[in-house]
């Protein structure tokens, strides 16, 4: 039988003596039921936080996510196929960063971007050739390509779609629904070439039924845009 790791926030040394296929930034209620879901498919994933008290709950296997039950992460941590940490350099060795942060609205009406902002920041130094960045976050189309790809690039000195992949593919959560989960609602992806658009769609594809590919970051974002206009 498995033993339950170390529920103590992972310092940076600590985070080094693990690697993880996929990490996600942002442990709400998207984060989290994205994590159990490609966790569940055989991905190792780490939650990366910057709420300490929200990283002791979840390695100690304590839900506060309505969706995801504290004892399939309590599972899911025993076989170590889940934790979650608030030290971003866990991101250096994962192979895909998935950024899953709130986007509140502004007086103007307008999504607050400075928390994916921060976020894009941390990731930059930590990017290496290779890795796939996926912004999930609720925007306005452009944001990928004219907000998130420059920091990243400023920040790592690659080049999207040379040096790393970059895609965005909306959260598309709906909490409390039964019918309507993260593995059965179909996703959208769209990267800024081709080869991010494959790689996302292959990542997401080994967790969630149906993909549905997108020409562009913007059709992909605009997809979200209209989504919530229906709703409201």
């Amino acid at each position: 039988m498995a033993t339950r790791p170390d529920t103590a926030v992972k310092p940076a040394t600590d985070s080094a003596r693990r690697t993880f296929d996929v990490a996600i930034v942002g442990a709400g209620y998207v984060g989290v039921p994205l994590a159990q879901v490609l966790a569940e498919a055989g991905k190792s994933v780490v939650l990366l936080d910057v709420d300490a008290q929200r990283v002791e709950m979840l390695n100690r296997g304590e839900s506060y996510i309505e969706d995801v039950p504290s004892a399939t992460l309590q599972e899911l941590i025993g076989e170590h196929a889940l934790a979650a940490t608030t030290d971003y350099d866990v991101l250096r060795d994962a192979d895909a960063i998935l950024i899953a942060l709130p986007t509140p609205l502004s007086k103007q009406r307008e999504p607050d971007l400075s928390i994916v902002e921060r976020a894009a920041a941390g990731i930059a130094p930590r990017l290496r050739t290779g890795h796939l960045v996926v912004l999930e976050s609720t925007t306005y189309p452009g944001t990928t390509r004219d907000v998130v790809r420059p920091i990243l690039e400023a920040g790592s000195g690659l080049r999207a779609g040379e040096g790393f992949l970059l895609a965005y593919s909306p959260e598309r959560v709906d909490p409390g629904r039964t019918d309507h989960t993260t593995r059965t609602v179909p996703k959208v992806v769209g990267g800024i070439d081709e080869a991010s658009t494959d790689a996302a769609a292959a990542l997401y594809g080994s967790a969630i039924d149906t993909i549905h590919r997108v020409s562009s970051p913007e059709a992909a974002e605009l997809t979200k845009l209209l989504e919530n206009i229906f709703r409201s």
